[in-house]
This record gives structure tokens, C-alpha cells and sequence, in this order.
């Protein structure tokens, strides 16, 4: 654990709601219900409430629904008042216990829609989530179909807000143009992946969705998948995921583009040495520091995680604008400028 007093929770509005957000918070993706013991996951949640972590991030799809049943035990376990958590889940790979599914247990047809946010809240143990993302776009059903179904959850009192998660800026324009044609709640919140090594979407496609419809963000994956922590500086471990899993991800890190990403990222240690941080603070307060960022979400297998991923916090205002050019200079995947027009 970290030896000094870990700084402050830090919170921002969520978009343009008037709902604060800790500008960490804690998900369950490949970790609640899955790769991680119950137990642990327990005693990392609530670390993480311990110091200030208010958002809780799960998905009907996490380890099949898993994810969600561990969280909801969380909140009973350890008596969390409701009023004090943000709590999101997203619907879109409905999949059932036994890892079967139904005809229409996946996509953004109103009847998944009503039905996976039923179950969700049934495995939750709640009456309501704060947040509920659209977990994909659905390109089978019309746009009117699935702004109509997540205002339902709105009005039904089963959802406050409703948002989106690696959806286009096209398709999201196409939402809100939906939203605003029927005088209807248009999707507050985005959450896309968002780190050092993948920025293109993020600050150059989105960058109309923040001027224009105040869009915020809960980002994922601010150390890619470890790969910013130096986890793979020398290969690929045989006990990480992606030695267990394989597929692309291996193949990202082992192909001729991933071995100079590498190489980039074993750079960014004379950055974080300088900073007195590891790598790992130093991608995620990097990724905090964008102002559209409205939460970064981490993933933790241990304890000793969080209190890491906390102490990032106060590596936030070390990164001066020289700190952060060197940064760019290293990496050399700043995005271009570009013009992105919602007419």
C-alpha cells in the first residue's frame, strides 16, 4: 500500500447534470465476478468507498451478470447509504446464467431495453440505477426506438440518466436529433476508452459533443489494459491477461506496431521518475487532466490497486504544459486538429 496519506477525493458534474461524480471511480469489467476472487472485489470496493470513491460501474454483461449480483451485495454488506453512491450499468449483451441467449436478449430493441433493465435492477438488489448506458449502438433498430425506450426507464423512475458507451459523434448527434424532435431526455454521458495510446476519438471527434450538448465522460481503460503500468516492458507474462486470453490483444502488444509502443512506454519511466509516481499514476492522472474527462474508470485485482490509483491524484498538478509536451513528444500520437461540424 502507499506508505503517505493518500490526497483527497477529487469530484466533477457530470456533463452538464448537476451530478458529482468522483473523478475515479471503480468498475467490474474482467474483474467483479470474474477474473477475481468475490472476496477481493469486495474489499476493493470498499477500499475504494473508504477514500472517496462514489461511482460504481457495472454491465449486464460482466461475467454474465455477476458483476452486478457482487455490487449489489457490496451495497448491502456493507450498509452504503444510496443516496451516497452513483451506481451505472449498460445494456446490450444480455446473456443469461448458463451463458445461453434468447432471441432478443441482445441489442437496443425496447423489449431488451425494459427486460435487461428489470433484471439488472433484480441482480443490483435496487430500485433504481443513476446511470444506464446504451453499451453499443444498434444498428438493427431505429434511433426513435431506443431514445424512446431509455426515456421510458427515465420516467418509469427506474434510471436518472441515460447515456451511451462507444457510440459514434455521429451517432450520438443522431440521438440527441431524435431527443429533440420529440421533447425527449437526449443521452447526457458518453463512455468511450480514453489513455495516452488511444486519444483520436476522444479529443478530436468528440471535441463538438462537449461544446454542444455539455456530453460527459466516464472513460475506461486509462492504463490500456496495463500496457501503460510497464506490465509488458520485457513481453508478455505468462500469468497476465493477455497471455490467458490471446487474440488481439496479444497481438497488439507482440505485432511490429505494438513492440514501438513498447518501446514508447518504457520512455515514459524517465517522465514518471522525474514526477516521483510509477507509470501507471502517471497515465491515469494524464487522462484526469482533461477537463472532459468526467470520471476515469479503474479496474482493481487488489487492494493495494486502489490506494495506488488514488495517490495518482496528486501527480494531476505536476503536469505542466512542458510536462505534458514531453509526453507527446514521446508518444508522438498527439491528434491532428480537426473540424467535426453538427449542423
Amino acid at each position: 500500500m502507499t506508505s503517505s496519506p493518500l490526497p483527497p477525493m477529487q469530484y466533477r458534474f457530470l456533463g452538464r447534470s448537476g451530478l458529482k461524480v468522483s473523478v475515479i471511480s471503480l468498475g467490474g469489467w474482467l474483474t467483479h465476478g470474474g477474473h477475481t476472487g468475490d472476496e477481493i472485489a469486495l474489499q476493493t470496493m470498499k477500499r475504494a468507498f473508504d477514500f472517496g470513491v462514489n461511482f460504481f460501474d457495472s454491465a449486464e454483461g460482466y461475467a454474465a451478470g455477476r458483476a452486478e449480483i457482487l455490487l449489489g451485495k457490496a451495497i448491502k454488506q456493507f450498509g452504503w447509504e444510496r443516496e451516497d453512491l452513483v451506481i451505472s450499468t449498460k445494456l446490450y449483451w444480455g446473456e443469461r446464467p448458463d451463458g445461453s441467449k434468447g432471441i432478443n436478449d441482445v441489442g437496443l430493441s425496447r423489449k431488451h431495453i425494459l427486460g435487461g433493465m428489470r433484471k439488472s435492477l433484480q441482480r443490483l438488489q435496487l430500485d433504481y440505477v443513476d446511470l444506464i448506458y446504451a453499451h453499443r449502438p444498434d444498428r438493427y433498430t431505429p434511433m426513435e426506438e431506443v431514445v424512446r425506450a431509455f426515456n421510458y426507464l427515465i420516467s418509469s423512475g427506474q434510471a436518472l440518466y441515460w447515456g451511451t458507451s462507444e457510440w459514434s459523434s455521429e451517432e450520438i448527434a443522431d440521438a440527441w436529433g431524435v431527443a429533440n424532435r420529440l421533447n425527449l431526455v437526449g443521452p447526457l454521458m458518453e463512455q468511450p476508452e480514453y489513455n495516452m495510446l488511444k486519444r483520436d476519438r476522444f479529443e478530436r471527434e468528440y471535441e463538438p459533443l462537449f461544446r454542444k450538448w455539455g456530453t460527459g465522460t466516464t472513460v475506461f481503460s486509462p492504463l490500456r489494459r496495463g500496457i501503460l503500468t510497464g506490465k509488458y516492458d520485457k513481453g508478455v507474462p505468462e500469468d497476465s491477461r493477455a497471455a490467458k486470453e490471446g487474440g488481439w490483444f496479444k497481438d497488439e502488444i507482440s505485432g511490429p506496431q505494438g513492440l514501438i509502443t513498447i518501446e514508447r512506454v518504457k520512455k515514459l519511466k524517465t517522465v514518471a521518475d522525474k514526477l516521483n509516481c510509477s507509470r501507471a499514476q502517471l497515465a491515469l492522472a494524464w487522462t484526469i487532466a482533461d477537463p472532459n474527462v468526467s470520471s476515469a474508470i479503474i479496474g482493481a485485482t487488489s487492494v493495494e490497486q486502489i490506494d495506488e490509483n488514488i495517490a495518482a491524484l496528486s501527480v494531476v498538478d505536476k503536469l505542466t504544459p512542458e510536462v505534458m509536451a514531453e509526453i507527446d513528444a514521446i508518444l508522438e500520437n498527439k491528434p491532428k486538429a480537426d473540424t467535426w461540424r453538427y449542423d
